[in-house]
């Protein structure tokens, strides 16, 4: 078993400190389903998060030292965006498209290594975000390095940035001075992505300016795992377990994801505000999901 002390575990991370924050929201424009609101006062104990979303290079580390078998790779598929399928892979869809999101294509032997399916693969993608992980391989992933995954509570205080109840985690205005702040879709979905903002998949795991806490990329590129099983209404009861460092209902069918992706866009999937959230059975896999790690202060 492999021991990692606490100064090993906090490398790259940064204190978030203890205390409240107004959490949840109540835009016009999110999703009644998701569970967004009632914006309540949400109290966290203190813990350290990572700055950056674990990239292929560390979950390389990871694999070799430990040899794990991703989801993914047991199952010999996962889902891609469809503009990404194209030479080999094109040949290997297999049957069983999402309903209601057939630019999900199911692409055997796709996978973190390979994330648009045969032919590709990330030597290049060092340092962009691992994709293609599920709820399991993150919390694998997260006990080999001495971390856990944060609570859907810690992510958004530390998605913040300090700030309060702004709808980005650099404030309300989606682009500042007409400058780009996070990788998302823009363009026709899901036809045309023009890659204004630099990137039309993932960008590397600094891109772009961090938040007022030093986290880098907590809206866009990648959605991220957290440890929290999802529920559209177990928070709005507001009892001590739902408001004092809330760790999530007691079971579930899906675990919660935070953030947004590249795929993300305000005629589509418009979650990439701070506050917006969904959730994926734990072993779901797509070429738009990773996580970050949280440790206890």
């Amino acid at each position: 078993m492999r021991v990692v002390d606490a100064h090993q575990a906090a490398r790259g991370t940064v204190l978030i400190p203890a205390g409240p924050f107004r959490m949840g929201g109540d835009d016009t424009d999110a999703f009644p389903d998701d569970g967004e609101g009632p914006v309540r006062e949400v109290s966290v104990a203190a813990f350290r998060i990572d700055t950056k979303a674990v990239t292929n290079a560390q979950f390389a580390t990871f694999v070799k030292a430990t040899g794990y078998q991703t989801d993914a790779e047991r199952f010999g598929w996962s889902y891609v965006f469809h503009l990404f399928v194209r030479g080999e892979a094109a040949h290997r869809v297999l049957d069983g498209q999402v309903p209601g999101a057939p630019w999900w294509l199911p692409v055997e032997a796709a996978s973190w290594r390979a994330p648009e399916g045969p032919g590709s693969d990330v030597t290049r993608r060092a340092n962009h975000p691992v994709v293609h992980v599920s709820w399991n391989d993150a919390t694998a992933y997260a006990a080999w390095a001495g971390k856990r995954l944060p609570t859907e509570a810690e992510w958004e205080k530390a998605a913040r940035g300090g700030l309060d109840q702004a709808r980005f985690p650099w404030g309300d205005e989606f682009t500042t001075r007409g400058q780009h702040r996070c990788n998302t879709w823009q363009g026709t979905f899901p036809r045309q992505n023009t890659g204004d903002d630099g990137h039309v998949g993932t960008a590397p795991v600094t891109a772009f300016r961090p938040n007022g806490y030093g986290l880098y990329n907590t809206s866009g590129n990648v959605w991220e795992w957290c440890a929290d099983w999802f529920s559209a209404d177990w928070h709005a009861d507001p009892s001590p377990a739902t408001r004092i460092d809330p760790a999530g209902p007691p079971a579930g069918a899906t675990r919660v994801m935070r953030g947004g992706s590249y795929l993300c866009h305000e005629s589509y999937c418009n979650r990439y505000r701070v506050s917006a959230r969904t959730s994926s059975t734990p072993d779901s896999t797509t070429g738009h999901a990773g996580f970050r790690c949280a440790v206890d202060a």
